[in-house]
C-alpha cells in the first residue's frame, strides 16, 4: 500500500509526489503567464529548466524538513 492512502490522499499520490506536482504546476502557471498564455518549441528548454529548478527546490526543502522534524529542529525558510 503506498503512503498516499495512509495519509489520505485522494490523488493517490505521496506527500512528496503532491509537492513535486504543485510544484510543476506553479512553474508551468508561472511560464504560461509571462509568455500570454503560449509556450513555443524554442521556449521549452528554458521552460524545462525552470521547472528543474523548482523540483530540485522542493526536493530540498522536503529533504530538510524530514531531518529537521526527525531531529526536532524546526527551520522556517522564504519558500514556505
Amino acid at each position: 500500500m503506498s503512503d498516499a492512502y495512509v495519509v489520505g490522499d485522494p490523488d493517490g499520490l505521496s506527500p512528496l509526489l503532491v509537492a513535486v506536482r504543485d510544484a510543476v504546476a506553479r512553474e508551468l502557471h508561472s511560464q504560461l503567464a509571462m509568455r500570454g498564455e503560449r509556450i513555443e518549441l524554442a521556449d521549452l528548454p528554458e521552460v524545462s529548466y525552470q521547472v528543474t529548478v523548482q523540483v530540485e527546490r522542493t526536493l530540498r526543502n522536503w529533504r530538510s524538513a524530514r531531518i529537521h522534524t526527525a531531529t526536532g529542529s524546526r527551520i522556517v525558510t522564504a519558500d514556505h
